[in-house]
């Protein structure tokens, strides 16, 4: 039983420090959808996505309502795409099977907008060690694909601590990437498409949300999210030393993810689909407040990008973990803290105040959850230098044994001091300066980085 002070603080939360349930995604196995025939590929893809998240929408809201807590987005994601498209494009000319991975997309976002969810992910390809003829089409469409759709999102994980780095899919998504910017307006294409290494199966949280082959039938994924609880909680802590300051981070994201498995199994009991897990990442939006940038600057950094930054985000990131942990029977996805720039107006504010680069962030994600994301640069920027950001990203995740991640938009016709205007979750990207010397002899190389000794764990 809830005591009234319990109550009393769970509405304080939700009504001034923006406490929501960020995602429901429901992961959906497509095994049993293929087929050597691209249409009815497409018609049991269709079906089987209304079949199971029809009433996803539906139960999300009621359930939301009877509890009082806002549920942000409802999502669906789906077995990689990448992974049951072979049979349907086996015997293509390479045009025609981009082609009709295009169509697989569309496919996607059709059934989206009929069940009336905000977006779909798993337009997907696990390459960490090499490409079939499958996932290079797939790879290959993303551009014209997201030209054509609006609610489909799209990862492809191309590094693992066990297989190394594929560097021929690195240089592959540079240019992919780069050709994304110049399809969709503002280059909002690349706001929807991530490059993993180390990508994990039950992530509910958009863009890198696929449903993993050693997944079931159906299952409910809840992301959670409160920075602005915990800011509020260490604003309140004045001079406490910083072990009291993780501890009671710890005991807040307790109480985030207890409510935030409470309203994930009600949804999934609902549904009649089996509950997955709770991912305990905190996600920003670019609400005042309800920032990650602003947490850190709570525990004693005058600008989130000074000195001390990447420690107080490693503190911050285990306690929730650790506290999270504590309230959660499963605990999955990516689990950490967010360090979105575009989407955390705390993160703009510092680049804005030329505290925080690109060099920074990536020394930050040695430490948090996720990895360069949301990041706006210059559209003039090359597909090498793109290339050679995500293979950075990449080693770290590698020899660390961990996700990471780049989510980078070149928006053509902007430069360092421009903006990009998004809105919604999306929020506002300043545009960020890179390094402008060349690293496209060493990205034109190609082949496999090799797997670092790390990796020999059997």
């Amino acid at each position: 039983m809830f005591n009234s002070a319990e109550i009393i603080e769970t509405i304080t939360m939700i009504e001034h420090e923006h406490l929501d349930i960020r995602a429901t995604t429901i992961g959906i196995n497509l095994m049993d959808c293929i087929s050597e025939d691209i249409d009815k590929l497409n018609e049991n893809i269709y079906n089987k996505i209304v079949d199971k998240a029809g009433t996803l929408v539906k139960t999300a809201e009621t359930v939301s309502k009877k509890y009082g807590i806002p549920i942000v987005t409802k999502r669906v994601s789906v077995t990689p795409i990448g992974s049951i498209i072979g049979s349907a494009i086996k015997n293509l000319e390479q045009e025609d099977a981009i082609n009709c991975c295009v169509e697989v997309g569309k496919t996607l976002d059709k059934a989206a907008k009929d069940i009336n969810i905000d977006f779909i992910g798993g337009y997907s390809a696990l390459v960490q060690k090499g490409m079939t003829k499958g996932e290079l089409a797939l790879i290959e469409s993303i551009p014209l694909m997201m030209k054509e759709t609006s609610t489909v999102c799209s990862s492809i994980n191309v590094a693992s601590t066990k297989a190394g780095i594929n560097l021929d899919a690195v240089k592959k998504m540079g240019e992919i990437i780069k050709e994304t910017a110049t399809t969709t307006k503002d280059a909002l294409g690349c706001a929807k498409l991530v490059v993993f290494a180390n990508a994990p199966e039950d992530n509910p949280f958009m863009a890198g949300a696929f449903h993993g082959v050693g997944e079931g039938d159906a299952v409910l994924n809840v992301g959670v999210s409160g920075p602005g609880v915990v800011r509020a909680t260490v604003a309140r802590l004045d001079n406490k030393d910083i072990g009291t300051v993780c501890n009671e981070i710890k005991k807040t994201a307790y109480k985030i993810t207890r409510m935030g498995e409470l309203i994930g199994r009600e949804v999934a009991n609902d549904l009649n689909i089996p509950f997955g897990i709770v991912d305990l990442s905190l996600a920003p939006t670019p609400a005042p407040g309800d920032s990650i940038a602003n947490i850190l600057e709570e525990i004693g950094l005058e600008r989130c990008g000074t000195h001390g930054t990447t420690a107080a985000l490693a503190l911050l990131n285990d306690a929730v973990k650790k506290g999270g942990a504590m309230a959660a029977s499963y605990v999955g996805g990516l689990s950490g803290s967010f360090i979105p720039v575009s989407e955390d107006a705390g993160m703009i504010r510092a680049v804005n105040d030329g505290a925080l680069s690109i060099d920074k962030l990536e020394a930050m994600t040695c430490v948090c959850s996720v990895g360069l994301d949301m990041i706006a640069i210059p559209g003039k920027t090359p597909a090498s230098t793109i290339s050679a950001i995500i293979a950075d990203e990449m080693a770290i995740g590698m020899v660390n044994k961990k996700t990471t991640a780049v989510r980078v938009i070149p928006v053509p016709g902007k430069d360092v001091g421009d903006f990009v205007e998004y809105g919604g979750l999306l929020g506002t990207a300043p545009i960020m300066p890179v390094n402008e010397y060349s690293s496209e002899e060493f990205i034109n190389r190609g082949g496999r980085i090799p797997a670092p000794i790390q990796s020999m764990l059997n």
